[in-house]
């Protein structure tokens, strides 16, 4: 208890942060982390170990009594909750502006590497990106995963084992671990024990997608998600089964921890709340980057990959903003990708493309002129339900699982910054022969010839598609002929009619030959099919990769500091002062 009581002490010592406005170049340094993660505190090193050692080393189940929580009270759990929130605040470096750590571990500075990095050096971030042992990083990931997924694990007697509640501290944690040091990412993603991350994020993303006051969470998981998609090794790791039932509010499946992922992303964007929609272009990203590897889809997941096409690309949502447009080039690249790629396992995939083959005929004669435009605006009063309404076959539900519910009345949040656009989220690489990547530079013509105007676009290009679309009397943004025609050409869907061509009239053939109405003969025909030297010759994979930048680094800084706020009610050290960086609300 004393040392909680001092880590409470530290950790109020070092919230001057909280009290400054959000300042989008990375603010000025509290003195007291600076000192405290400086060569002038001897004990630097010893701290920083024992902190991570506290939060890794803990085991809520402890002797794995039933219902020992409730007979005597743990006093590891807060102590463990402060340590984890004190190495997060004293980790809080903007990496993208500072010297930051390399692939093999070292901190290296700008291209002018001999002059001495800026300020003094965070020993705590140095420490950090150092760590090299395998069996550290093994320590480390393996408490981490073991206490996020503690929430999730279901006995057969209610609330029998103890469940924690610092699982965004953890988060924060991983983060920040894997942005600093390179070899911890390459390692996490080595081997299939990054899936012990995955699961749990799934689980936390489907069960705040309800509520207003987690939203910080869902954009934190959704981060973590689309860092580790740019590597080959998360796409790859996605092929093992997943057998574990985590009891999920989603449809019952079998198949692979891919599916799982496209399962929960597609209940986000359909049964999410409103504040989410900024997030559907990262999670569609994580989708894509991953989709060159995929082995093959169930058809539950088939199912709702063309579920979300087909919600996209409906004319009133394509036309009601600016960016709307994105997401159906998303959609098409991971076809794309899976249809070129990973043709083979996929049969699920191009049965489901065939069966609604109308979506995509729809979008090739997509209407451009003005009034076939303004009906499409005017019609979408009157269908509102595509994205809300389920997917045509929505199954039970998996056992013990409870839908995601919105916020209790009166629930405290804190107000966040803005994210930055996908664009400035991640960087384009190319993957090359040999499976290295090439990073890309965004040529403004070139990313707009390309497919999706998302992926890099200059100001230049973008100033040109607003000039394509003009602003109404009213001031907001309203669509015009040009500005379809500038997108509609650019729609990546010959392989997709190419297949259709060719496998279309077969299975026609099939079904009439031999009057069939049963699925699984079809799909035996797909499985043995090939399309070898009928598609187009295969793209280059493109992989979106995070990259670091003020903008969120600024978020984590205003996410990282709003939970901690709301974490520490007993004693209520910042309650009822007058904190700057974020809005107190109630739900």
């Amino acid at each position: 208890m004393n040392r909680m009581e001092l880590l409470k002490l530290l950790l109020t010592c070092f919230s001057e942060a909280m009290y400054l406005p959000p300042a989008p170049e990375g603010g000025s340094t509290n003195p007291w982390v600076q000192f405290f993660c400086s060569t002038e505190n001897r004990h630097a090193l010893p701290l920083f170990t024992s902190l991570l050692n506290t939060v890794c080393a803990y085991d809520p189940v402890g002797y794995g009594i039933p219902y020992n929580h409730l007979l005597f009270s743990d006093y590891r759990e807060p102590l463990v909750e402060e340590a984890a929130q004190v190495l997060i605040v004293t980790l809080d470096h903007d990496s993208a502006t500072s010297t930051s750590p390399t692939v093999d571990g070292t901190t290296t500075g700008t291209a002018m590497d001999d002059a001495d990095p800026p300020g003094p050096e965070n020993l705590f971030v140095n420490y950090l990106s150092r760590i090299h042992r395998e069996e550290d990083f093994q320590f480390i990931l393996k408490g981490i995963a073991r206490l996020l997924s503690n929430p999730l694990l279901q006995t057969y007697l209610p609330n029998s084992t103890k469940k924690i509640q610092f699982h965004q501290e953890l988060l924060v944690l991983f983060w920040k671990l894997c942005d600093f040091n390179k070899k911890f990412l390459f390692f996490v993603l080595k081997s299939s024990d990054v899936l012990d991350i995955l699961v749990p994020i799934l689980y936390f993303l489907n069960d705040a997608r309800a509520d207003q006051s987690r939203v910080g969470l869902m954009h934190i998981g959704v981060f973590i998600l689309l860092l580790l998609s740019g590597e080959r090794n998360f796409g790859v790791r996605l092929n093992k089964p997943y057998s574990v039932r985590v009891p999920m509010d989603i449809p019952v499946f079998t198949g692979t921890h891919a599916d799982l992922l496209i399962v929960v992303f597609h209940k986000i964007v359909t049964s999410g709340h409103q504040r989410l929609q900024p997030l559907f272009d990262c999670l569609l990203t994580i989708v894509v980057n991953v989709s060159p590897y995929l082995k093959s889809l169930s058809m539950v997941t088939a199912n709702k990959l063309l579920h979300l096409l087909e919600a996209f690309s409906t004319t009133w949502f394509l036309f009601s903003a600016a960016q709307n447009h994105h997401l159906v080039f998303f959609l098409l690249e991971v076809f794309n990708n899976i249809i070129q790629y990973q043709f083979d396992g996929n049969s699920n995939l191009v049965y489901a493309i065939i069966r609604k083959r109308s979506v995509f005929h729809q979008l090739a004669n997509l209407p451009t002129d003005l009034p076939a435009i303004h009906k499409a605006l005017q019609r979408r009063r009157r269908t509102l339900e595509p994205l809300s309404r389920t997917g045509s076959q929505e199954g039970a539900s998996m056992e013990g699982s409870r839908p995601a519910a919105p916020a209790e009345p009166g629930t405290l949040k804190t107000s966040l910054v803005a994210t930055p656009g996908i664009d400035k989220l991640t960087e384009k690489s190319q993957v090359s022969e040999d499976g290295t990547l090439r990073s890309l530079e965004p040529e403004p013509q070139q990313s707009l010839a390309e497919g999706s105007p998302a992926k890099g676009e200059s100001s230049q290009a973008w100033r040109e598609q607003r000039r394509l679309s003009s602003p109404s009397a009213s001031g907001q943004w309203s669509p015009t002929s040009d500005w379809v025609l500038s997108w509609k050409s650019k729609l990546p869907l010959q392989t997709i009619m190419r297949l259709l061509q060719v496998l279309v009239p077969q299975v026609e053939k099939i079904c009439i030959d031999k009057g069939l109405t049963d699925e699984s003969e079809i799909l035996r025909f797909l499985q043995h099919g090939t399309l070898v030297g009928l598609l187009p010759v295969p793209h280059p994979i493109l992989i979106r990769k995070y990259q670091a930048n003020s903008g969120t680094a600024m978020w984590f800084r205003t996410y990282m500091w709003g939970v901690i706020y709301l974490r520490n009610v007993d004693p209520p050290i910042w309650y009822d002062t007058d904190v700057k960086l974020f809005e107190i609300q109630r739900v």
